[in-house]
This record gives structure tokens, C-alpha cells and sequence, in this order.
């Protein structure tokens, strides 16, 4: 028997839905999910979550894909399609450099 729970889904009054899941992303993932908030915020002009960031590039890749001519599939992306492959690094040492990345401070020390 599968004990997984399914999370809960909300209905909002816009017309869209709000579902809760954990997601486990490599450091560089987090640290591009950061960028991605930074370039919104400055958009935007106020904070962003990285929650919305999420649902800002899902959104947006949503409509990238419903834009492309009729027939044509949009490609299949795995979780780490935009990251690049890097050389194994201590997870201490991908955090770190990770929340250096996010907070502008890499290169400093």
C-alpha cells in the first residue's frame, strides 16, 4: 500500500488553484531560483518570494509552450535541464557557494 498523502489543493477565486509540495533541488538550482526572484523583484519593483518565482516561470513557460506553432511539442524538461553540469563538489561547499551566488557576495572573501 502507497502511504504517500496527497497534498491539498485550493481552489482561489481568480480561477486558479494553489497546491503545496516539497520539491528537492541541488544548491544551484536554489541559487538560480534566487536569481529568478532578484530579476522579478526588479520588475516588479517590490520583494518576491521565491514561491512566486516558481510560479512566475511556470506560468511564463506555460505560455511559451501554447505559443509555439500548431503540431510543434514543446521539448520534455527534466528538473535540472537548466543547470549546468558541474563537477562534484562536498554539499557544505555547494551551499555555501550557492548563498554566496544568491546574495551577491561571491568573489568577496
Amino acid at each position: 500500500m502507497n502511504d504517500r498523502v496527497t497534498p491539498p489543493m485550493h481552489a482561489l477565486p481568480d480561477g486558479e488553484a494553489e497546491l503545496t509540495l516539497v520539491v528537492r533541488l541541488p544548491w544551484e538550482d536554489v541559487a538560480r531560483l534566487g536569481q529568478e526572484a532578484g530579476r522579478l523583484a526588479a520588475q516588479m519593483r517590490r520583494p518576491v518570494t521565491l514561491e512566486e518565482a516558481v510560479s512566475h516561470r511556470l506560468r511564463s513557460s506555460r505560455v511559451a509552450a501554447h505559443a509555439k506553432p500548431a503540431g510543434e511539442q514543446p521539448p520534455a524538461v527534466s528538473a535540472s535541464a537548466s543547470v549546468s553540469s558541474l563537477p562534484s563538489r562536498p554539499p557544505a561547499e555547494q551551499a555555501r557557494q550557492a548563498i554566496d551566488r544568491i546574495t551577491g557576495t561571491a568573489g568577496t572573501a
